[in-house]
């Protein structure tokens, strides 16, 4: 064999696919299957094709590159997908915007990345106005984006990327600064669509139903793995009940999305509208976050177990997204599962492992692994030290194996020398049925250094502060009670796009407070 023949086998066999040879291959074998719905439309893979060919030509047309990034703000739309699929194509990187962030952030956001084209829908323009565009060409979603994509003549494109190259930019929510951009890649997207199959059973006739925001992993992860499975995407515009119930009546849906904050609307207008289900495989997320009656009652209408996830943006559903909860269970233990195709360890303060039932800081290694932080090297030298990506999240493990998560590393309350979690005091309260919701922050303290205190939303207004007083006495240690509960109504916790509570809003509304009592 020649050396020529030994260089031409080695880089064949040393090629890995990308986002755009999968998809098209896909989509060539599925040419008359439904790829997305929206709003009463039907798109086929045959139809999306065509538009992602299209759309691949008017952003090169736009003199995007390879490394370059577009900046797409929309809400959940069919464009969404085609311009995700046509920049993977070129190797662009799609940065996702948050359209609900104030002008300001957005403007960071835009700025942070440098895209050389922003590609906004019409309705969210105005939303721009603080944004640093300079030379920076936009292209407006709608009568502007269409006529633009007819005068393309719908040849494919040879596809540019490369498996390691980003693909998305999805924010990662500051709790204490500006947002960060979790860079994701061809090869992290792939293996989260085969994790996605592989852990939670999901089949290539599946459909699944994208309301949550496309710039957040749930939806952008899980409808990109659809389509590369061959299945249908029903594209819905938020949590609007009507639509979503719609297609629970229609599809048989692998994973149904229930976030923190809207499963109890979701369950009123469920029981109101007397649903027919047609299947479900999985429901919900973060259970954590739920009450556990809520979960019970959830999955008995469901009629779908309830997924006991741990992910996040930058690693996927890994490290521990494989445990479920039976249908009509009251969880008595939220312990979770190792996700297969990651390796996890827990560390302390030092790096070194902790034994079994110590807390320790997660780090993982897993190809579902984004790429780091966009700009941010401190930051990725310091997450990814020792060649493991440290999530910042306290775990146990287990004499069985499973996992107990404990909190956020940086929620941890320091009070008299002792460590106290937030999260852990939040579900012993969501453990009582009258209770709704409830956080737990921090607030400085003389004696003590810190203490917690509880915001608590109730169902049954006739449970009182010395009830879940008496509650936290009986199932935790008395240092780490609550020195006072605020009750506050359900819809004043402030949330993430992803339904997660934002304890350092509560924290700012307690200092602010105390600032105009001492003033």
């Amino acid at each position: 064999m020649t050396d020529g023949h030994e260089k031409a086998l080695t880089t064949r066999a040393g090629a890995s696919p990308t986002i755009g040879e999968l998809f098209r291959a896909r989509a060539l074998i599925h040419k008359s299957s439904v790829a997305i719905e929206y709003q009463g439309r039907h798109i086929s893979y045959g139809q999306l094709l065509d538009r992602v060919h299209r759309t691949t030509s008017m952003l090169a047309s736009q003199d995007l590159r390879r490394g370059d990034r577009v900046a797409l703000l929309s809400r959940n739309r069919p464009e969404y997908l085609e311009v995700e699929l046509a920049a993977a194509n070129l190797g662009v990187i799609t940065a996702c915007l948050n359209w609900r962030l104030s002008q300001r952030e957005l403007a960071y956001c835009i700025d942070l990345v440098s895209p050389k084209l922003l590609i906004v829908e019409e309705e969210l323009a105005g939303n721009l106005e603080l944004s640093p565009i300079g030379d920076r060409k936009i292209i407006k979603i709608g009568p502007q984006y269409e006529h633009i994509l007819q005068e393309q003549n719908g040849h494919a494109l040879p596809i540019a990327a490369e498996s390691e190259d980003g693909l998305v930019i999805l924010y990662t929510s500051g709790t204490t600064g500006q947002p960060k951009g979790a860079v994701i890649s061809h090869r992290a997207m792939i293996m989260r669509a085969l994790v996605f199959s592989s852990e939670l059973n999901i089949s290539h006739h599946d459909t699944f139903v994208a309301w949550a925001p496309l710039f957040h992993m749930a939806s952008t992860d899980h409808s990109l793995a659809t389509l590369l499975r061959g299945g249908t995407v029903v594209v819905v515009d938020g949590f609007q009940i009507e639509p979503l119930l719609s297609a629970l009546e229609r599809h048989r849906i692998g994973w149904f999305v229930l976030i923190p904050g809207m499963i109890e609307a979701f369950i009123a207008g469920f029981k109101e509208q007397k649903t027919t289900v047609k299947g479900v495989g999985l429901c919900g997320a973060m259970a954590d976050l739920v009450p556990p009656h809520v979960i019970a009652e959830v999955t008995d209408l469901l009629r779908a177990p309830y997924v006991n996830s741990f992910g996040s943006t930058e690693t996927g559903l890994p490290p521990a997204t494989r445990s479920l909860i039976p249908v009509g269970e009251i969880p008595a233990s939220l312990a979770k599962q190792q996700s297969a195709f990651c390796d996890i360890k827990l560390v302390d303060s030092a790096d070194k492992e902790v034994p079994i039932g110590a807390p320790g800081e997660l780090a993982i290694r897993s190809p579902t692994l984004f790429s780091g932080y966009w700009k941010a090297d401190d930051t990725n030298v310091r997450d990814f030290r020792g060649g493991w990506f440290h999530m910042g999240d306290v775990f146990r493990r287990n004499d069985d194996g499973s996992l107990d998560f404990v909190d956020r590393a940086k929620y941890m309350i320091k009070t008299g020398g002792e460590n106290v979690y937030p999260a852990e005091i939040e579900r012993v309260l969501m453990s009582d049925a009258g209770i709704t919701e409830a956080a737990v922050v921090r607030v400085p303290d003389v004696k003590w250094g810190e203490v917690p205190v509880a915001f608590v939303s109730r169902r049954d207004t006739t449970v009182t502060e010395a009830d879940l007083f008496a509650l936290c006495r009986r199932d935790l240690a008395g240092y780490k009670c609550p020195r006072q509960f605020r009750f506050i109504d359900f819809s004043e916790f402030p949330r993430s796009t992803s339904g997660k509570v934002q304890r350092h809003e509560l924290e700012a509304r307690l200092a602010g407070e105390r600032q105009r009592v001492n003033s």
